[in-house]
């Protein structure tokens, strides 16, 4: 009955309507009435105490049922369209590509665009991984690269309102949508590298030419799903690793469940162990030899801004 109360009060407090004395108020209302039903357990009135809280949490539970997914919000302005593409045969026509010119995070120029790309141009696949807070927590991203040099990338992320943070116990209560953004990669490497100063490193991915366009439309089938059926971001089972690592399984085959799935800090190690990585260099090394956060910064706007941070990286 602990951790059912426990649930009960962080539902009420990131999902309850109001403000947040409100939102507080309900869930000290649904804690008191959890004490007084255990209390109520443990002494003459045990039947009442039971049927009691079943009653109540049953009713918590079908308004949490009722709690839906929405593509119509007031979202932050880089999540604030939604990436979706359309396939014809070789083509693909990708829609909000996001193109930001970053100066600072709350400093930036909004740019969305419609890109064209020849699936069968596909050369590539790297992935990037950005770590804000220690190494068991960092963002995925995954780059797609032509044979003319340029490059898109794609990334599960959290679509937030504009009053909202990322918080990770919120992702376990239905606080956010998850959206697909794909990007030009001056806008979402430029903005881990030079804007957020965070810790980047850029892996390159062992990949038939085939998977690697296999993936690429698997993206664009995922971000299209969203725009018809919105759906909650989760922590644990909707999160920017576990969707890739959903996808690959279709695509290579089976693939070992590892705790590294969920501590995303740790996708290098994974995606090592599964031969994804170049083998001919130790784990530590390809990291040394991918760490791009000072090229971002070296690389600034430059227009070989790919080029500049892959300056260094064995092609595999």
């Amino acid at each position: 009955m602990g951790m059912v109360s426990a649930w009960g009060a962080l539902a009420l407090w990131y999902q309850a309507p109001g403000s947040r004395a409100w939102k507080s108020c309900l869930s000290a209302l649904w804690v008191a009435f959890a004490v007084l039903c255990v209390a109520a357990v443990w002494s003459r009135w045990f039947t009442s105490g039971v049927w009691s809280f079943t009653a109540v949490y049953v009713a918590l539970l079908i308004w949490w049922r009722s709690l839906s997914p929405s593509n119509d919000r007031r979202w932050a302005d880089d999540v604030g369209r939604v990436t979706h593409g359309t396939i014809d045969g070789n083509q693909v026509v990708l829609h909000n590509v996001r193109n930001f010119d970053w100066r600072t995070t709350a400093d930036y120029t909004q740019r969305w665009e419609t890109r064209s790309y020849a699936v069968d141009r596909l050369v590539s696949l790297d992935m990037i991984m950005s770590y804000w807070s220690g190494q068991a927590i960092a963002h995925t991203l995954i780059s797609f690269g032509f044979d003319d040099g340029s490059h898109v990338v794609f990334s599960v992320e959290i679509r937030r309102e504009r009053d909202e943070t990322y918080s990770e116990i919120g992702g376990f209560f239905k606080e956010f949508e998850l959206s697909v953004i794909a990007a030009d990669e001056r806008d979402i490497v430029r903005l881990r590298t030079n804007v957020r100063r965070e810790r980047t490193y850029l892996y390159r991915l062992r990949m038939t030419p085939a998977a690697i366009r296999s993936l690429f439309l698997a993206y664009v089938d995922e971000a299209n799903s969203l725009v018809d059926r919105p759906r909650f971001y989760h922590t644990l089972t909707g999160n920017c690793t576990i969707l890739i690592f959903r996808m690959l399984r279709r695509i290579v085959g089976p693939l070992p469940l590892s705790y590294r799935l969920w501590l995303s800090g740790y996708m290098p190690e994974y995606v090592y162990g599964v031969g994804g990585l170049d083998m001919r260099y130790p784990l530590e090394e390809l990291r040394t030899l991918g760490y791009i956060s000072e090229r971002g910064l070296n690389a600034g706007q430059s227009p070989t801004f790919s080029a500049d941070i892959r300056r260094g990286i064995p092609a595999l």
